[in-house]
């Protein structure tokens, strides 16, 4: 096998969006590339063909298998000798499967009707990958890389191993039915689980795998209409990342006004892809909200003096305001806060007034006087100079540059 370190990246990006990826040596069957899902619905050996297909994969070629459940694979041998080692990639799907589709399956392969919710758990706990996927081109890469860019093909086969499925045998309440739906719910739970701890550690950069849990196929389907099913869970979602920021240490004062703006952009939302979009920005905002005002490294004083200044830019900000309201000297004020933040008090408030400033210039038509009033700056000659030194360009040149 070559190419050890490139095939270790690519099978680990593949696991990190949830699709299974594995190196399977001669003698070896299915058996580590499909798990007991496969055996609790449909019983007997649904991977037989698939594993005769593993003998008839050869060197320099890309197979992407598609099996008459609607679910995908790829293989592909590692060897530049035929029959060594294959990559087996899946089960994933091309696209989420509607409830039609799924009925239609089930009769298909003679899922009992009390075997229907069973079923469309089943389809929920494979992952969707699109064909447009960057994961092909990371496999397209991978193979280049394996066998040079002009020499290796791509092949699809259409592979109807199921089509004679026999007939289920079902017992309403078995332990069987009971133990898969635990499992489907645990599996559930630990992908939330594992939001909710990026978003409390402000993991921006965990949100490409992670969210491909909960796009339209990654959780329970409770209602026919898939657009209020995704509003549904989104709500959930939108609770779960308020209180794990909160964990992160963000003060209940900033949460308020970005889960009752999202709670708000759910509603108004009109399609399963702007849903998937705003599901993702709302990962992105909660985590970014915990890098910028997490406060559970500070002491109680600053957390306090924070949140005052936050609260209300336009107060009197001042020092000796600021200690008195703390009940501490101006003195020891200043110095715990350099200490703990790293700026001074009024490099800090200068900064956020800034930021409100160029937020107000960017979204209000407000003159630039009624700019620095809210800024809590009177004089609107000191506010510019203030401005143009954070900013670089003056109020009235900051407006007209977004033009």
């Amino acid at each position: 096998m070559i190419l050890e370190s490139e095939l270790q990246l690519l099978c680990e990006t593949f696991r990190k969006c949830r699709v299974q990826a594995i190196v399977i040596h001669p003698g070896e069957t299915m058996d580590k590339l499909l798990d007991e899902r496969f055996r609790t619905l449909f019983g007997g050996d649904p991977e037989q063909s698939v594993d005769c297909f593993l003998g008839q994969v050869h060197p320099q070629v890309i197979y992407r298998m598609s099996t008459a459940l609607r679910i995908h694979y790829i293989f592909l041998e590692l060897s530049k000798e035929p029959r060594q080692a294959v990559l087996a990639i899946g089960p994933y799907l091309s696209s989420s499967p509607g409830n039609r589709l799924i009925f239609e399956i089930g009769e298909k392969f003679h899922i009992s009707p009390n075997r229907q919710r069973l079923l469309e758990s089943f389809y929920a706990g494979i992952p969707v990958i699109p064909d447009s996927s960057h994961l092909f081109a990371l496999l397209d890469t991978f193979g280049e890389h394996l066998w040079g860019s002009n020499s290796f093909s791509v092949e699809d086969i259409n592979e109807d191993f199921m089509s004679e499925a026999p007939p289920m045998k079902y017992t309403p309440g078995s332990s069987e039915d009971l133990l898969f739906n635990m499992k489907l719910m645990e599996e559930r739970y630990a992908a939330e689980n594992e939001l909710m701890r990026a978003v409390s550690k402000g993991q921006i950069h965990k949100g490409a795998y992670i969210m491909e849990v909960f796009s339209s196929n990654g959780f329970e389907k409770r209602l026919d209409d898939p657009l209020r099913n995704l509003k549904n869970y989104s709500v959930i979602m939108n609770t779960l990342l308020r209180k794990a920021a909160e964990k992160g240490g963000v003060h209940p004062l900033y949460l308020n006004d970005i889960s009752s703006a999202y709670a708000s952009k759910i509603e108004s939302s009109s399609s399963l892809s702007a849903m998937q979009d705003l599901m993702v920005e709302m990962f992105r905002s909660y985590c970014l909200l915990v890098r910028k005002h997490t406060m559970k490294n500070y002491s109680p004083t600053i957390q306090k003096t924070i949140l005052l200044i936050d609260s209300d830019l336009s107060a009197d900000l001042s020092l000796s305001t600021l200690a008195q309201a703390q009940n501490v000297s101006p003195g020891y004020l200043s110095t715990l806060f350099k200490r703990e933040t790293g700026k001074t008090l009024t490099e800090y408030i200068q900064s956020e007034r800034m930021q409100l400033a160029t937020h107000l210039l960017e979204t209000t038509s407000l003159q630039i006087q009624p700019v620095a009033l809210h800024c809590g700056i009177m004089d609107v000659q000191y506010f510019s100079k203030i401005f143009r030194k954070y900013i670089g360009k003056t109020p009235k040149e900051y407006r007209e540059s977004l033009k």
